[in-house]
């Protein structure tokens, strides 16, 4: 396996001017400034937006809560940085693996007096979500993660249902994995272009609308109830026995395919490691079996753009709420 460890983008922006939008309608500090400044020095309110740096491909966002950032990364490239306001003390927004469930361009809260919240992008049934709102420079939202504006609608436009977001206290870069074989199972060489032709017409999403019929499919790897299950949308749709190879931990790993690699005859993948050590992992992948049938249905339903999750937690209503498919750490 190849290990690439890909070092960020430059960050220095084009400068732009914030959206103009009327008082009455959001608090100025809302609406944000794209800026051209080193993100060590954004202020609150300020981001950086480069999408041409990666134009297409799969969307991953990491919300860092010490720095009080979000990282966005396309095929493991930052494409933007943004300041941000998560969950203030008694509201902690939740760390963990999320992915996008619904988004609403003019969102208004059924919990705080119809509050506005422009270009929701729900992460959890239960009420976090990223979404424009208040910036003061500190934590200070009842769980959701506030954006600037200008950003929000932004983001909003390159990613789609089934976007993973990671909110973790440290994180790793993205970070590059080429699998031999088909992951879960090492199959013979003979067997690729069959894998291949399977994921021939099947492209990473720019987004998927509600009423489109491209499934979402995820996976989720549970060393702790030795459990792995494929996930379509948001209903489980195959559970199998996770066998794992060697000792220690699996680690917190989110897996987002590429897709086949001719090379090696094997599959691509750009990773984001977080959690305590925040450490790349290599191997992770390659310690992991389940049985024939669910690895068959994992091979017909995969796609550019799938979401694979590792995870040391268990696969319980404390860390992962059903439909919210939420890994909590």
């Amino acid at each position: 396996m190849a290990l690439t460890r890909f070092s960020g983008i430059n960050r220095r922006h084009l400068l732009r001017g914030g959206l103009a939008v009327g008082a009455s309608l959001i608090a100025a500090e809302t609406v944000g400034q794209e800026v051209l400044k080193e993100i060590a020095d954004l202020k609150p309110g300020e981001f950086t937006w480069h999408p041409d740096r990666q134009p297409a491909g799969p969307v991953a966002v990491v919300v860092s809560l010490p720095e009080q950032l979000v990282h966005v990364y396309r095929n493991g490239i930052r494409v933007a940085v943004s300041t941000c306001s998560s969950g203030k003390p008694g509201h902690d927004t939740p760390t963990g693996v999320f992915v996008v469930l619904q988004k609403d361009k003019n969102h208004h809260s059924s919990t705080y007096n119809d509050a506005s919240m422009p270009n929701t992008e729900r992460l959890t049934w239960s009420g976090v979500a990223l979404h424009a709102g208040g910036l003061p420079g500190y934590p200070s939202s009842h769980g959701c993660v506030h954006l600037p504006l200008d950003f929000s609608a932004k983001l909003f436009t390159i990613t789609h249902l089934g976007t993973p977001v990671i909110i973790a206290d440290s994180h790793s870069d993205p970070w590059e994995l080429t699998h031999p074989g088909m992951v879960l199972a090492g199959y013979a060489e003979s067997e690729f272009a069959q894998v291949e032709s399977g994921l021939q017409g099947k492209k990473a999403p720019s987004d998927w609308a509600e009423a489109e019929t491209n499934p979402v499919i995820s996976v989720i790897a549970s060393s702790a109830g030795r459990t792995i299950e494929l996930v379509q949308d948001s209903d489980v749709i195959a559970t199998s026995a996770l066998t794992i190879k060697g000792d220690g931990p699996l680690g917190s790993h989110v897996f987002v395919l590429q897709g086949p690699d001719a090379g090696i005859k094997g599959m691509k993948w750009i990773a984001i490691t977080h959690g305590v050590d925040a450490q790349p992992d290599t191997a992770a992948l390659g310690r992991l079996t389940a049985d024939t049938a669910f690895i068959e249905q994992m091979k017909q339903k995969m796609h550019p753009g799938m979401v694979m999750i590792l995870t040391d937690a268990p696969l319980s209503p404390d860390t992962k709420t059903g439909k919210d498919f939420v890994i909590m750490s």
